[in-house]
Protein backbone atom coordinates (compact mmCIF):
# COMPACT_ATOMS: atom_id res chain seq x y z
CA UNK A 1 0.00 0.00 0.00
CA UNK A 2 1.06 3.42 -1.13
CA UNK A 3 1.45 6.00 1.86
CA UNK A 4 0.04 9.30 1.33
CA UNK A 5 2.38 12.38 0.61
CA UNK A 6 2.41 15.38 2.70
CA UNK A 7 3.28 18.97 2.12
CA UNK A 8 5.40 21.38 4.34
CA UNK A 9 3.45 24.88 4.43
CA UNK A 10 3.93 27.30 7.06
CA UNK A 11 1.33 29.99 8.15
CA UNK A 12 1.69 33.31 10.28
CA UNK A 13 -1.03 32.37 12.74
CA UNK A 14 -2.04 35.27 15.05
CA UNK A 15 1.79 36.73 14.38
CA UNK A 16 3.61 33.49 14.89
CA UNK A 17 5.55 31.67 12.29
CA UNK A 18 3.72 27.89 12.29
CA UNK A 19 5.13 24.91 10.02
CA UNK A 20 3.54 21.53 9.56
CA UNK A 21 2.75 18.88 6.96
CA UNK A 22 -0.39 18.63 5.43
CA UNK A 23 -2.07 16.16 2.79
CA UNK A 24 -3.41 17.60 -0.55
CA UNK A 25 -6.88 17.51 0.68
CA UNK A 26 -6.70 18.38 3.93
CA UNK A 27 -8.25 21.10 5.11
CA UNK A 28 -7.47 24.73 6.89
CA UNK A 29 -9.83 23.51 9.54
CA UNK A 30 -8.06 20.59 10.45
CA UNK A 31 -4.23 21.86 9.86
CA UNK A 32 -5.31 24.51 12.73
CA UNK A 33 -7.19 22.54 14.82
CA UNK A 34 -5.35 19.32 14.88
CA UNK A 35 -1.82 20.13 13.88
CA UNK A 36 -1.39 23.44 15.60
CA UNK A 37 -3.51 23.47 18.70
CA UNK A 38 -5.66 26.40 17.55
CA UNK A 39 -9.09 24.56 18.88
CA UNK A 40 -10.46 28.35 19.16
CA UNK A 41 -11.34 27.37 15.34
CA UNK A 42 -14.57 25.94 15.74
CA UNK A 43 -15.81 23.15 13.34
CA UNK A 44 -19.63 23.33 13.00
CA UNK A 45 -21.28 22.08 9.97
CA UNK A 46 -17.77 20.76 7.68
CA UNK A 47 -19.21 22.04 4.72
CA UNK A 48 -19.20 26.40 4.92
CA UNK A 49 -23.18 26.95 5.95
CA UNK A 50 -22.87 27.80 9.63
CA UNK A 51 -18.98 29.74 9.81
CA UNK A 52 -18.05 28.67 13.23
CA UNK A 53 -14.84 28.11 11.32
CA UNK A 54 -14.57 31.73 9.82
CA UNK A 55 -10.73 32.58 10.15
CA UNK A 56 -8.87 35.88 8.89
CA UNK A 57 -6.57 34.47 5.52
CA UNK A 58 -4.44 37.60 4.62
CA UNK A 59 -6.94 39.79 5.62
CA UNK A 60 -10.46 38.04 3.97
CA UNK A 61 -13.07 36.41 6.34
CA UNK A 62 -12.77 32.42 5.12
CA UNK A 63 -14.38 29.22 6.22
CA UNK A 64 -11.32 27.08 7.41
CA UNK A 65 -13.66 23.92 6.49
CA UNK A 66 -13.73 24.85 2.70
CA UNK A 67 -10.02 26.34 2.63
CA UNK A 68 -7.16 23.47 1.72
CA UNK A 69 -4.68 24.05 4.05
CA UNK A 70 -2.31 24.22 1.22
CA UNK A 71 -3.99 27.32 -0.15
CA UNK A 72 -3.02 28.73 3.32
CA UNK A 73 0.79 28.35 2.47
CA UNK A 74 2.67 31.13 3.21
CA UNK A 75 -0.34 33.21 4.32
CA UNK A 76 -1.37 35.44 7.39
CA UNK A 77 -4.10 33.56 9.28
CA UNK A 78 -5.59 35.16 12.51
CA UNK A 79 -8.19 33.76 14.45
CA UNK A 80 -10.01 34.98 17.43
CA UNK A 81 -7.34 34.97 19.52
CA UNK A 82 -5.47 37.20 16.95
CA UNK A 83 -8.48 39.53 17.01
CA UNK A 84 -8.28 40.20 21.06
CA UNK A 85 -7.13 38.59 24.25
CA UNK A 86 -9.16 38.46 27.54
CA UNK A 87 -6.48 41.33 28.72
CA UNK A 88 -6.61 43.07 25.76
CA UNK A 89 -10.38 42.57 24.22
CA UNK A 90 -11.07 43.79 20.38
CA UNK A 91 -13.84 46.83 20.95
CA UNK A 92 -15.96 43.71 18.78
CA UNK A 93 -15.50 41.41 21.66
CA UNK A 94 -16.51 44.44 24.24
CA UNK A 95 -19.28 45.65 22.39
CA UNK A 96 -20.39 41.78 21.85
CA UNK A 97 -20.32 41.12 25.35
CA UNK A 98 -22.14 44.57 26.34
CA UNK A 99 -25.28 43.70 24.25
CA UNK A 100 -25.56 40.50 25.26
CA UNK A 101 -24.59 39.21 21.49
CA UNK A 102 -23.45 35.84 22.92
CA UNK A 103 -25.29 33.03 24.25
CA UNK A 104 -24.05 29.24 23.50
CA UNK A 105 -21.33 30.92 22.40
CA UNK A 106 -20.52 28.38 19.43
CA UNK A 107 -20.86 31.45 16.91
CA UNK A 108 -19.16 34.26 18.43
CA UNK A 109 -15.96 33.23 17.15
CA UNK A 110 -16.68 32.54 13.53
CA UNK A 111 -19.13 35.83 14.15
CA UNK A 112 -16.52 38.18 15.19
CA UNK A 113 -14.25 37.34 12.82
CA UNK A 114 -16.31 37.98 10.23
CA UNK A 115 -17.61 41.41 11.85
CA UNK A 116 -13.47 42.53 12.09
CA UNK A 117 -13.03 41.72 8.23
CA UNK A 118 -16.36 43.75 7.56
CA UNK A 119 -15.13 46.55 9.49
CA UNK A 120 -11.55 46.48 8.59
CA UNK A 121 -12.73 46.67 5.08
CA UNK A 122 -15.93 49.05 5.49
CA UNK A 123 -15.52 51.34 9.22
CA UNK A 124 -18.82 52.92 9.01
CA UNK A 125 -21.04 50.16 7.23
CA UNK A 126 -24.85 50.74 7.62
CA UNK A 127 -27.16 47.81 9.52
CA UNK A 128 -27.98 45.97 5.72
CA UNK A 129 -23.90 46.22 4.84
CA UNK A 130 -23.86 44.54 8.59
CA UNK A 131 -26.54 42.27 7.82
CA UNK A 132 -24.79 40.97 4.40
CA UNK A 133 -21.62 40.96 5.94
CA UNK A 134 -22.12 38.64 8.31
CA UNK A 135 -25.11 36.53 6.16
CA UNK A 136 -22.07 33.78 5.70
CA UNK A 137 -22.68 33.17 10.09
CA UNK A 138 -25.31 31.44 11.83
CA UNK A 139 -26.48 31.70 14.97
CA UNK A 140 -29.27 29.48 16.76
CA UNK A 141 -29.76 31.43 20.20
CA UNK A 142 -29.62 35.49 19.64
CA UNK A 143 -31.53 36.42 16.90
CA UNK A 144 -29.29 38.51 15.24
CA UNK A 145 -30.52 41.76 16.82
CA UNK A 146 -28.13 42.08 19.44
CA UNK A 147 -25.36 41.08 17.31
CA UNK A 148 -26.20 43.58 14.90
CA UNK A 149 -26.36 46.16 17.17
CA UNK A 150 -23.23 45.05 18.89
CA UNK A 151 -21.33 45.59 15.37
CA UNK A 152 -23.03 48.65 14.94
CA UNK A 153 -21.80 50.08 18.63
CA UNK A 154 -17.96 48.73 17.84
CA UNK A 155 -18.32 50.61 14.62
CA UNK A 156 -18.65 53.82 16.44
CA UNK A 157 -15.50 52.94 18.62
CA UNK A 158 -13.65 52.30 16.25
Amino acid sequence: MKKKQTYPIQLTVNGELKRTEVYAGETLLYALREKLGHTEVKEGCGKGDCGACAVLLNGKAVNACLTLALQADGLEVVTIQGIGTPERPHPLQTSFVKHGAIQCGFCTAGMITSAKALLDKNPHPTKQEIKEGISGNLCRCTGYKKIVEAIEDAALKL
